[in-house]
């Protein structure tokens, strides 16, 4: 079994469809779904607010790569274009943690590096994140810390950034016609 977190941004076009796009097209693997936040752009490019979400997804047929893909995948149906490091998009998917056989996956692998290296600065991703499981864990600095922690941790202007939406994304079950969200 792995149970992956994925980030998921969008500051381009209809933000919101960009979103619930993930959800659909990953609507038997979804365990849960945050609410939607706003928040200002990170590193320092003038851009558009995003709008971001924590989906957290469950796959005994995935492994850490293939969240990866996944993830890709999804960006490239959004046509997103990578033109500038942290620059705007149509739909960012970042896999943030896995955890396989009961166990986190820690990888410094360049291309899907576990955690992911700026999970436990940005607030974008913690916030949501501990909105969908407050018992949230993630692997940092050789131990498992509490996602509450890490934002607390944050600077005030990092965690005043983010601010919860009237925004709501769903997942409707195939197979069994329930909806989550």
């Amino acid at each position: 079994m792995s149970r992956a977190v994925l980030s998921i941004g969008s500051n381009i076009g209809d933000r919101m469809a960009h979103l619930q796009s993930v959800c659909d097209g990953l609507p038997d693997v979804v365990v849960a779904i945050s609410a939607v936040y706003s928040t200002a752009p990170w590193g320092g490019v003038q851009q558009q607010d995003f709008l971001n979400a924590v989906v957290v997804v469950d796959d005994p047929n995935r492994e850490a790569a293939d969240w990866l893909a996944v993830g890709q995948d999804l960006e490239q149906q959004a046509q997103r274009v990578r033109e500038q490091h942290w620059g705007p998009r149509t739909l960012d998917v970042d896999v943030i943690s896995v955890r396989s056989a009961g166990r986190d996956v820690v990888s410094d692998d360049p291309v899907l590096t576990l955690p992911h290296p700026r999970a436990s600065q940005r607030a974008f991703v913690l916030i949501p994140w501990l909105d969908v499981d407050p018992a949230a864990t993630l692997w940092h600095d050789g131990e498992q810390v509490r996602v509450a922690d890490l934002i607390a941790a944050l600077p005030d202007d990092e965690r005043s950034g983010v601010h919860r939406t009237d925004g709501q994304l769903v997942v409707a079950r195939r197979s069994t016609g329930t909806d989550i969200g």
